[in-house]
């Protein structure tokens, strides 16, 4: 079995060889400068750095020791670097681990304790690289979506299934769910994925020139066209256009638009010449088409040729799991903006993202999570960073806690149904009479 990593960094030729001798089931490697440390790390990135700060050419003071605290951590973001400082330094100490350290000691070095502090570093980082591969293993072949709810994973199998053909579809689900990102791994997925990609929101452009915007128009066809210009189905001709909120298309388009679906011919605006174009068309909505097919505001043919395959994307809050997945791999993709201080979620926080409705779906996670790494102090984001608010309703439970709840309850109604008789509570229990007496005096229940 290969042995951790560990890195030295002392400019003390005495305190460097105790050290190797201490840690020597680990593979170290000892340097005595800043230099030599990020050298080392490049070579060899080390899981664990024990860092004095008193380094050369500034032994006296601390600067050199942090400038090197900063760049391990700027290089290898994860690395637990256990800071080693001198017995009057508390207060340098403090401001390392406030800058990224995991740790600090002080000398006089017991190789004893600090070979205890290294190995819980090494049990962390072990567990932290455990909770990224699960992380990468949840992470599904679509690029971008991150998924380990049954739900997504079944939503997600429908879309690798979908992606190779030409079929038309309509993705639905509320706004921040990712429609976007699933229309581009559908793309991504055929044999149009060399070719252009190209997205138009429909609720974003005015009616007046959302006819131009998606099928062209030639010179002169109104003030203004000045010249022949193609619209986003020419150009994506070969490839894939994405219309995200379809359910806002003005009924002037959606006849326009529904005979290029059955002809995959086009007009431009002032013109009278057909244009053949293959382009795949996906279309995405958060609103209920069938409601507004029945008041009248959208044509049920249309309805029925963009959904050759129809795909409704669960909301964050239904997805079992996946908040906690979701909110980790972002905090990895802002690494630059906390350059490595920030580890992890507290507890609480997680606790509060998870009983959290999130109306706002992915993207609110996203807004919640990269404002959390901005504002955060410490190497934890708390609830107060994510602006969210952990309930004591909703704490989760140990699984002990539910066991002595449930147990308390069924000897009280045990008890209830006997009329307090131990003897006839221990068969409804099949516990045998001395447990009774011990579930007594354990939940101070009075017979």
């Amino acid at each position: 079995m290969a042995k951790s990593s560990l890195l030295i960094v002392d400019d003390d030729p005495g305190l460097q060889k105790q050290l190797r001798w201490c840690f020597e089931d680990y593979d170290v490697t000892v340097v005595g400068d800043r230099e030599e440390a990020l050298a080392a790390m490049v070579r060899k990135p080390a899981a664990v750095v024990t860092l004095d700060l008193g380094l050369p050419p500034d032994p006296a003071n601390a600067s050199e020791g942090l400038r090197a605290l900063d760049e391990i951590l700027e290089l290898a973001p994860r690395t637990k670097v256990v800071v080693v400082t001198g017995n009057d330094d508390r207060e340098v100490a403090v401001r390392a681990v406030a800058q990224g350290a995991y740790d600090f000691y002080e000398k006089p070095v017991d190789p004893d304790v600090l070979r205890l502090i290294v190995e819980r570093a090494f049990r962390l980082s072990e567990l932290e690289e455990e909770n990224a591969r699960l992380a990468r293993e949840a992470s599904t072949p679509l690029s971008g979506v991150i998924a380990g709810s049954d739900s997504m994973e079944e939503v997600c199998r429908r879309i690798e299934k979908i992606g190779p053909t030409n079929v038309t579809v309509l993705l639905l689900g509320e706004s921040g769910t990712g429609k976007e990102v699933l229309a581009r791994a559908l793309h991504s997925l055929s044999d149009r994925r060399d070719q252009d990609f190209i997205a138009i929101n429909c609720a974003a452009i005015p009616e007046t020139l959302l006819e131009s915007e998606l099928f062209g128009y030639e010179k002169g066809a109104f003030t203004g066209a000045a010249k022949q210009t193609r619209g986003k189905l020419e150009f994506a001709d070969g490839g894939t256009l994405f219309l995200d909120e379809i359910g806002d298309l003005p009924a002037s388009l959606q006849a326009k638009l529904l005979r290029f679906l059955q002809e995959r011919v086009i007009e431009r605006v002032g013109g009278r010449e057909e244009i053949a174009v293959d382009t795949r068309v996906i279309c995405a909505t958060h609103k209920d088409l069938r409601a507004l097919i029945k008041e009248g505001a959208f044509r049920e043919d249309l309805f029925y040729r963009i959904s050759e395959v129809a795909v409704t994307i669960p909301p964050l809050r239904e997805r079992v799991g996946d908040v906690l997945l979701i909110a980790r791999a972002l905090l990895a993709s802002f690494s630059d903006l906390h350059r490595g201080k920030i580890k992890d979620f507290s507890k609480t926080a997680i606790r509060a993202m998870e009983t959290y409705e999130w109306p706002g779906n992915v993207r609110e996670l996203e807004n919640r999570v990269k404002r959390a790494v901005i504002m955060a102090d410490g190497k934890l984001i708390e609830p107060v960073d994510l602006e969210l608010e952990a309930s004591a309703e909703n704490e989760i439970m140990t699984l002990k806690a539910c066991r002595e709840q449930a147990e308390e309850s069924a000897l009280k109604l045990a008890l209830a149904v006997s009329d307090g008789q131990v003897g006839r509570a221990a068969e409804i229990l099949d516990v045998s009479r001395p447990t009774v007496y011990h579930l007594l005096r354990k939940y101070n229940v009075q017979n």
